[in-house]
């Protein structure tokens, strides 16, 4: 079910050379911090396709629900430094039919990967496959940048 994106990383040498002069918890943290500026960029593009699915109608706003969230359990048990993009309350309907912008949107999941009845209009998976190169860029600048600024400070604290 899930689609498969790939993509290939080129002219990060730089990059890979300053990391082996940074220990563990400098990259993580670093990683973390541009892992989360890449990470909202997908956000803001799945908010704006979204923005096309909102009935101004109902009040319930989809782009509204588009949250970004440290995904805590994948890093705990591998290690991995990880970002969810995803909908507030998934796919809970609640019965109060509140017609509040921040209430539950799950009739997202129907739009996003259709049903019998109508076609998928896909724009989370679209979100990061139609902008990988843009995400991929921001999350290296973004990450040399802070290995950079992890260097200078170590540096300046060595001749002080």
């Amino acid at each position: 079910m899930a689609d498969d994106i790939q993509f290939s990383l080129v002219g990060i040498d730089s990059l890979l050379g300053k990391l082996d002069t940074v220990n563990d918890e400098v990259r993580r943290k670093t990683g973390r911090t541009a892992l989360r500026r890449a990470a909202e960029m997908v956000a803001n593009n799945f908010r704006e396709g979204a923005r096309r699915w909102d009935d101004p109608d109902t009040g319930r706003s989809i782009a509204d629900n588009i949250v970004l969230r440290w995904n805590g359990r994948l890093f705990r048990r591998t290690g991995d430094l990880g970002f969810r993009v995803g909908v507030l309350h998934g796919a809970v309907l609640i019965k109060n039919g509140s017609t509040e912008t921040s209430a539950p949107t799950p009739h997202w999941r129907l739009l996003e990967f259709g049903t019998e009845h109508i076609a998928a209009d896909p724009v989370a998976r679209s979100a990061l496959k139609d902008h990988i190169s843009e995400v991929t860029n921001e999350f290296a600048t973004q990450f040399e940048k802070g290995i950079d600024r992890a260097i200078r400070r170590a540096e300046k604290a060595r001749s002080n």
